[in-house]
């Protein structure tokens, strides 16, 4: 046993891994960059042209767009965009003047045929946020349609012509309401307001249509007394009417 050699056995260890450092942090991030500048182009590719005229005036001058910081309930929140600090995209300016002058022309091609001057202001047009907005306003003693029906009066129907001719020259989407009172319609078979109100836009919109290009009309709707002009007086008869809306 004194003679046997001594065995030293000697174990290999692990080495450790490198470190890796943080480069592929860095190409994840530009990835990732670039996957939502990407997202952010398909985003805009796919919206209005108002949005993207504001987008574009955004880049072009971004001081149009900054505004105050408010007392909000969370650090550093904002009220948002006043609107009495961004300037209207040019385009808008422009929809609008054209709707002002096709107001103007309207008004002038009515009053120049004299069954329609005595009006007054049973006929309202002017311009909104929306577009042109043309009203005709019933009154105790005047209506554009027969009474309780969707039947439309012989001058009625001369006036939507004349009104659809002239908006023909647009190339505007065009929409009919029609809007009612808050006194209760009693009719056999369930005939209510509602009824009404979309028989009187629908009788509007086929004699209109006649003067509209064919692809103008956008949606004819009836509200009933769900948008009163006058809610202070639900039973104001000027809230009977209809709207016509030519989008901006």
């Amino acid at each position: 046993m004194k003679n046997q050699p001594i065995i030293i056995i000697k174990k290999a260890g692990h080495g450790k891994h490198g470190h890796h450092g943080g480069a592929w942090k860095v190409a994840y991030a530009d990835f990732v960059t670039a996957m939502m500048a990407f997202f952010l182009v398909m985003w805009i590719v796919g919206q209005s042209p108002q949005v993207k005229a504001a987008v574009a005036g955004y880049f072009r001058d971004p001081g149009a767009f900054e505004h105050q910081r408010s007392a909000g309930l969370l650090p550093g929140a904002s009220a948002g965009v006043s609107t009495s600090q961004v300037a209207p995209p040019p385009d808008v300016e422009a929809a609008k003047a054209t709707l002002e002058r096709v107001a103007a022309q309207l008004r002038e091609a009515i009053q120049s045929i004299p069954k329609f001057a005595a009006l007054g202001d049973r006929l309202q047009i002017h311009v909104t946020e929306e577009g042109l907005l043309i009203e005709l306003l019933e009154t105790n003693n005047e209506s554009f349609f027969d009474s309780g029906s969707a039947h439309l009066r012989e001058d009625t129907v001369a006036l939507l012509e004349v009104i659809g001719k002239e908006l023909s020259a647009l190339t505007n989407r065009v929409a009919i309401e029609g809007h009612t009172d808050s006194r209760p319609y009693s009719a056999p078979h369930g005939y209510t307001n509602w009824e009404l109100s979309v028989d009187r836009a629908n009788a509007a919109r086929r004699v209109m249509q006649t003067g509209l290009n064919p692809t103008q009309m956008e949606a004819v709707r009836g509200y009933a007394d769900q948008h009163l002009r006058y809610p202070d007086n639900p039973l104001d008869p000027r809230n009977r009417r209809i709207s016509i809306v030519v989008r901006r």
